[in-house]
């Protein structure tokens, strides 16, 4: 099973816009995918869900965590980096269940210039941490407001065709 992850909890965000559009391309080959948005954790997750702690809300994306064999995580740049609360999912999950031996895509975002390529490097050594492998093709966005329609597709042709060249490779990863 393949999950997209969108790292941030924000409502309507650009993270969730970018992860729709890789579950239509995905779809476009032949590929089923689930999005997890993290606007769906447990409103108490921080509370509820650590330090080996479970609820019953939590239950069903551990579940889904633990069924995935590839991910692909959104990551917008929050400060520099990427949000904490994608950090927080990845420390109330089942270690190593959730991620040893699976295999990663990571896209950066960012409404600057850089495309969060400094926080996709620091969420690159947490996965190397918890050995989950990471296609070597990474992707980094920079003016995401700008790059993407209210379709929800890219209009600049770099953009689709790294994308796409990600996506190919993520298939055959």
């Amino acid at each position: 099973m393949i999950t997209i992850i969108a790292g941030t909890n924000r409502k309507n965000s650009y993270s969730l816009k970018v992860a729709n559009y890789y579950q239509q391309q995905l779809d476009k080959k032949g590929l089923g995918s689930e999005i997890l948005s993290l606007e769906d954790l447990p409103d108490n997750f921080i509370v509820s869900d650590l330090y080996g702690a479970r609820s019953e809300a939590f239950q069903p994306i551990q579940n889904r965590i633990t069924a995935t064999t590839k991910f692909i995580f959104i990551i917008p740049e929050y400060n520099g980096s990427f949000p904490g609360v994608l950090k927080i999912l990845i420390d109330g999950c089942l270690f190593p269940d959730s991620f040893v031996g699976k295999k990663a895509a990571l896209v950066g975002i960012s409404s600057g210039k850089y495309g969060n390529i400094r926080g996709v490097e620091h969420f690159t050594g947490i996965c190397h941490y918890l050995q989950l492998h990471i296609l070597p093709i990474r992707i980094h966005i920079p003016y995401i407001k700008q790059e993407i329609n209210d379709d929800i597709t890219f209009h600049k042709e770099d953009t689709l065709k790294f994308t796409d060249q990600q996506i190919e490779a993520f298939i055959r990863f």
